[in-house]
């Protein structure tokens, strides 16, 4: 009786941050080099990879506002339903002990006999709850 591993979760991948200075900064003589546009498609490929990764990052938050709120809202229905379903069981029961009141003051001119059998009958239906 091993206990199995639990993997743990993989770290979210997320954009390298920018450099706190910039080394390779193009010089104000006119013209550029022949590797000048390499540098600059890679500063536009990290800049997409960066805007692309924030949108992920709030259609998430979203998408989890959204799932908090379906969750609250299904939590306050069920709620309403159990407090429905509780007074619908409370007025059965209320209009049990009515009948059964009703019933032993009307019975007292029956025979002794059925009173005790119908008070059994009773009983079981009230241990069933």
């Amino acid at each position: 009786d091993k206990p199995a591993p639990i993997p743990e979760k993989p770290k979210e991948w997320t954009p390298r941050s920018a450099p706190e200075f910039v080394r390779d900064v193009m010089g104000s003589s006119a013209g550029a080099g022949s590797g000048e546009f390499h540098v600059y498609r890679h500063l536009r490929r990290r800049e997409y990879q960066r805007q692309e990764f924030m949108d992920c990052l709030s259609d998430k938050q979203r998408l989890d506002e959204e799932f908090q709120r379906k969750l609250r809202e299904n939590q306050i229905q069920a709620e309403e339903r159990t407090a429905k379903r509780r007074l619908k069981r409370l007025k059965k029961k209320d209009r049990k002990k009515m009948k059964k009141a009703s019933g032993k003051a009307g019975s007292t001119s029956a025979e002794p006999g059925q009173e005790a059998e119908a008070s059994a009958g009773d009983s079981e239906e009230e241990d069933s709850d």
